[in-house]
């Protein structure tokens, strides 16, 4: 699956509009931390260094991916963590009773190698979509830029 393949901004006025592709839920969810990042800088750049665990908890699936992005927002505010490698180890849910385990690559920010595309102040659940089809899951999301 090519970047293309995995995710791409929508049309929105302000802020960055995007849709995740998978052909699992685990799948598009990889994406879309992927489509985070691409946000902010050039995934190409981005070596896949250093391993990272990143969970996430919820009581249902937008809370879900809502905290999924979230967790990886924080850890670039806090550590400056950019990456470019995820595998979504576990991605559960019953009731309210929802979790994701990931190992994600990558490395620290470093402004001499990775140019800075924009900012991403938050993660919002404005038009945010989760569509499962056959074969084919689809995630929509709006960052605050």
């Amino acid at each position: 699956m090519t970047e293309k393949d995995r995710f791409v901004f929508l049309e929105h006025t302000a802020d960055a509009y995007i849709a995740a592709y998978g052909s699992t839920l685990n799948e598009a969810f990889e994406n879309a931390g992927l489509a985070l990042f691409e946000t902010m800088t050039d995934l190409s750049e981005i070596e896949p260094r250093k391993e990272d665990t990143i969970t996430a908890e919820a009581t249902d699936i937008y809370e879900l991916l809502y905290n999924w992005l979230e967790a990886l927002l924080v850890r670039f505010d806090t550590q400056q963590m950019l990456y470019s490698r995820i595998k979504i180890i576990e991605l559960t849910g019953k009731d309210k009773d929802f979790r994701l385990s990931a190992k994600a690559h990558g490395e620290p920010f470093d402004p001499q190698k990775h140019a800075q595309k924009v900012g991403v102040k938050a993660v919002t659940y404005h038009r945010m979509e989760i569509i499962r089809k056959p074969g084919n899951v689809t995630v929509k999301f709006i960052l605050d830029l």
